[in-house]
C-alpha cells in the first residue's frame, strides 16, 4: 500500500505535522511565497546540512499550490525508503532467511508484522505493576514503590514511553505485552534489560 505522512508520524510527529500543514495550507499567500520550498529533501550529515533532490531538477522546481501533494509523496518516500535503501536491503535479507515470504507473511497484516518485529506500541503499566518483582527488600506494599506506580500511572503515555526506554532501551512493549517484562532495572543508557544475574 502507498505510503503517506501518517506513516511518518511514527518517526517523526514534527515532520508529519509540518508535511500536514503544507496540505492544508490556505493562505493568506501561496503555498510557493510562504514555505519557499523546491523538489528537494533536507537532512544533516554530520553537522553539515545536505540536501537530496525528489526528482529530477528538484531544487530548480518550487512547490505550489497545484504540485504539494506530489511533494509531500515523494517527501515521504524518500524519507521512508530511498534514503534507508541499503540498511532496509540488508534487514530484509535476515528476516526472509528467519520467514519464507510464502508462509508466514502471508497471514500477518503490516501492523501485526510491525508488532512482531518492534513491539507493541499500547503500554499497560497495570499489568506491568501487577507482575513487578522487587528487591533489595521492597514488596509492592513499600511506601516508596506505590508512590511510585502512582506517579507512573499519572503520567502521560509519552512520559510512559520515556520511563519504558529509560528501563529497557525500546518505548515499546515486548510481544505479549509489557507485563512480560522480567523485571524492570533502572539504567541511564536503557541498558540493563537481560543483564540479570551477570
Amino acid at each position: 500500500q502507498p505510503l503517506n505522512q501518517g506513516d511518518l508520524f511514527d518517526l517523526s510527529p514534527e515532520m508529519a505535522d509540518g508535511l500536514d500543514k503544507l496540505l492544508l495550507f490556505d493562505g493568506p499567500g501561496s503555498v510557493e511565497d510562504v514555505f519557499c520550498l523546491t523538489f528537494e529533501a533536507g537532512y544533516a550529515f554530520c553537522g553539515e546540512a545536505r540536501s537530496f533532490e525528489l526528482k529530477p531538477d528538484g531544487a530548480n522546481i518550487p512547490v505550489t499550490n497545484t504540485n504539494r501533494r506530489e511533494y509531500v509523496q515523494l517527501y515521504v518516500e524518500h524519507i521512508l525508503t530511498a534514503s534507508i535503501k541499503a540498511q532496509f536491503d540488508a534487514f530484509k535479507a535476515g528476516f526472509l532467511t528467519m520467514f519464507h515470504p510464502t508462509g508466514l507473511l502471508r497471514l500477518l497484516s503490516p501492523r501485526e508484522l510491525e508488532v512482531l518485529v518492534c513491539g507493541s506500541p499500547t503500554l499497560d503499566f497495570y499489568k506491568l505493576q501487577n507482575v513487578a518483582k522487587y528487591g533489595a527488600g521492597y514488596t509492592a506494599q513499600s511506601t516508596v514503590i506505590e508512590w511510585f506506580w502512582q506517579v507512573v500511572h499519572e503520567m502521560s503515555e509519552t512520559d510512559k514511553k520515556k520511563l519504558l526506554k529509560f528501563v529497557t532501551g525500546n518505548d515499546r512493549s515486548p510481544i505479549g505485552g509489557a507485563q512480560t517484562l522480567s523485571s524492570l532495572r533502572p539504567c541511564p543508557f536503557g541498558c540493563c534489560e537481560g543483564l540479570e544475574g551477570r
